[in-house]
């Protein structure tokens, strides 16, 4: 199996809806951008959310699987997709990467 490489590129947060929608919370993601995850056998990443992780892990399993080519050429790397998190008060989107075995 291909490692997964897993790159948040962007972290969003919409202050309105969480003053609107959301009750206070003490703890939020930990993630940064630029903060880079690996995936090996298909598996989510240490330290990587398991909210985000069940948001990506359908392509991450098939990358890892050496499949691609999601939605007949969504993206412009095949072997890549854009996953952004489930969270819709702070999302994130992660770059997830199909990489050789030595990087």
């Amino acid at each position: 199996m291909k490692k997964v490489k897993i790159t948040a590129i962007r972290k969003a947060t919409y202050p309105d809806l969480m003053a609107r929608y959301e009750n206070p919370i003490e703890h939020t993601c930990d993630v940064r951008e630029g903060q880079i995850f690996i995936s090996e056998n298909g598996e989510r990443p240490n330290n990587l959310c398991e909210s985000a992780w069940s948001s990506m892990r359908e392509f991450a399993e098939e990358l890892a699987r050496g499949g691609g080519n999601f939605y007949d050429g969504w993206m412009k790397n095949p072997y890549s997709a854009m996953i952004s998190c489930n969270d819709g008060f702070r999302p994130v989107s992660f770059l997830l990467e199909a990489i050789d075995e030595n990087e």
